[in-house]
């Protein structure tokens, strides 16, 4: 009898023992509710498609609903342009509000923007850029007017620094007056402010990278409405607002990734950027909500 009872005891215990390390490592569901979890899981990751993360987000002021390009002037402080009016607007992205506004030109279509140290330069839809200098320390910037042989056909939008070439790059947005097998980025070199009339790098839209949303229609492949150079690798980040998307092209003008920019976060992406410190932001015009600029990282 003493035995039998010592042997219960023995077996509630070791009963108990596995009991509570399941607990502990918190593994208490069955089999089938462990299948039924990872399932959810690889769904939910399937569905995250864009593969980017919002770190921070922050709503910009009605003025800025139709943002249409940013630039990283210091750790407190965006520039921002709109397609509307010739202003510079210096965004406190720690207050959420608007220090300052410099009128450099007439209202127009304004779509790119690049910082060169104390220099602002702006991209109009027509090809257009206008320098301003002393931009945010000056009371009355010196602007100047630089021609291109881009117009509104090309439809310019895209505009950011190389600071290891010493020039801007220039995306359009409408197709090539020969060609639409690709789409061209073009230079303006800043050693003595000429326009490069021959692309630098161009978007080759037969790429397969494209095969999936393009349904054979090439106006479908992308449309760029900003541009940003990676610090870091060199690598251009191009985005498109029609169909919310980027790609990633190499130092040698090689695509290497499509990226999908889902959610309503990303309404209409028209800037792009990248901080001193890498970090990369996407500022989107508003639609029914208010216009944004988003700190993202990709997965």
């Amino acid at each position: 009898m003493r035995t039998a009872i010592k042997l219960s005891l023995i077996i509630l215990l070791v009963v108990l023992a596995a009991f509570i390390i399941r607990i502990s490592t918190g593994n208490t569901d069955s089999p089938d509710e462990k299948k039924r979890q990872d399932k959810t899981i690889h769904s939910i990751q399937n569905h995250n498609t864009s593969r980017v993360l919002i770190e921070q987000k922050w709503d910009l002021p009605s003025i800025l609903k139709e943002v249409s390009a940013i630039g990283y002037l210091d750790p407190d402080r965006m520039v921002c342009v709109q397609d509307e009016d010739g202003l510079l607007f210096i965004y406190n992205i720690r207050s959420s509000e608007i220090e300052k506004e410099i009128p450099f030109a007439r209202p127009g279509d304004y779509e790119g923007l690049a910082l060169v140290g104390k220099t602002a330069y702006v991209l109009r839809s027509d090809g257009i850029i206008f320098e301003i200098k002393e931009f945010y320390t000056s009371q009355k910037p010196l602007v100047t007017e630089h021609k291109t042989t881009l117009s509104e056909k090309q439809n310019t939008e895209g505009l950011c620094y190389d600071s290891r070439n010493n020039r801007l790059l220039i995306a359009i947005k409408g197709f090539e007056p020969d060609t639409k097998d690709y789409k061209g980025i073009y230079a303006f070199d800043l050693e003595n402010n000429k326009f490069v009339s021959t692309p630098v790098f161009k978007i080759d839209l037969k790429n397969d990278i494209f095969k999936d949303i393009t349904k054979g229609k090439k106006d479908a492949v992308i449309n760029p409405s900003g541009i940003a150079l990676n610090p870091g690798t060199g690598d251009l980040y191009i985005i498109e607002a029609t169909r919310p998307k980027m790609i990633i092209m190499n130092k040698d003008g090689r695509i290497t990734s499509l990226i999908p920019l889902k959610g309503k976060e990303f309404s209409q992406p028209e800037g792009v950027i990248f901080d001193t410190e890498g970090n990369l932001y996407i500022s989107n015009e508003g639609k029914k909500n208010p216009g944004n600029i988003l700190k993202v990282k990709l997965l």
